[in-house]
């Protein structure tokens, strides 16, 4: 057997995968607007200050203490609460992917311009205000969890999926759109209790896709969140 094709297929995996690194760098310009509110445009893509590329990749660098050496900048180091909630499966159920980062920026990439496509925030309102990933709509979990309580936010939010309820209480699915859920972290259960809610009513799991690290692996990644914008007005650079 000749060993061409699979030299073919090693280049192109390894031209795939520099491609993806670059894409992570290069961003995705990504326009959002919150009810009420202005339109807002950001770049979301990974940020890594100059000073922080000069830091070597060294088991004492990385690891010491709490994940960083105390010569590590502090704008190179990002720890979050990860006691909370539970650890979770990598995938839910079948037919359901479950996505990273680079998954979810090509996302949203194509959400600029697919109105079929919707990026999720199921936490509550408080926590979507406060710092969420740019291009994210805010459907707290709870409308879906518990649907006989808040009917006209399920029945809203269905009607922005491309749901439609019919007369006689049954759900019409064939304009639903593409979702991909997310909330705190690996450990926060908010996302899979949607994602259960919504495939429990006939919701196509392969119209659903989750985002398992949620915010804790974004912002650990360095990537670009809506409160990026209120920290640099609240520290201009000079």
């Amino acid at each position: 057997m000749s060993s061409k094709p699979i030299i073919f297929s090693l280049l192109l995996s390894i031209t795939l995968l520099i491609a993806e690194q670059s894409f992570e760098q290069k961003g995705v310009a990504v326009v959002t607007q919150v009810s009420g509110k202005p339109k807002k445009q950001y770049l979301v893509k990974r940020n890594i200050p100059e000073e922080c590329k000069k830091v070597p990749i060294t088991n004492e660098m990385l690891w010491t203490g709490n994940f960083a050496n105390e010569k590590v900048p502090e704008k190179c180091k990002s720890t979050y609460v990860h006691t909370k909630g539970k650890l979770l499966p990598l995938q839910l159920y079948d037919d359901l992917e479950t996505y990273g980062e680079l998954e979810v920026l090509k996302f949203l990439k194509k959400m600029q311009t697919d109105k079929d496509l919707v990026l999720i925030d199921s936490r509550l309102e408080k926590w979507f205000n406060y710092r969420t990933i740019p291009g994210a709509v805010n459907m707290p979990f709870i409308y879906f969890e518990d649907p006989d309580h808040y009917d006209f936010h399920f029945e809203y939010a269905l009607k922005f999926l491309g749901v439609i309820i019919e007369e006689d209480g049954d759900y019409d699915f064939d304009d639903a759109k593409t979702l991909v859920i997310f909330c705190n972290g690996p450990w926060c259960t908010q996302s899979p209790t949607m994602i259960y809610s919504l495939l429990e009513i006939g919701y196509p799991a392969e119209n659903l896709k989750w985002y398992r690290g949620g915010m804790q692996d974004w912002l650990g990644a360095g990537m670009t969140s809506t409160r990026d914008r209120e920290l640099n007005k609240e520290h201009p650079k000079k």
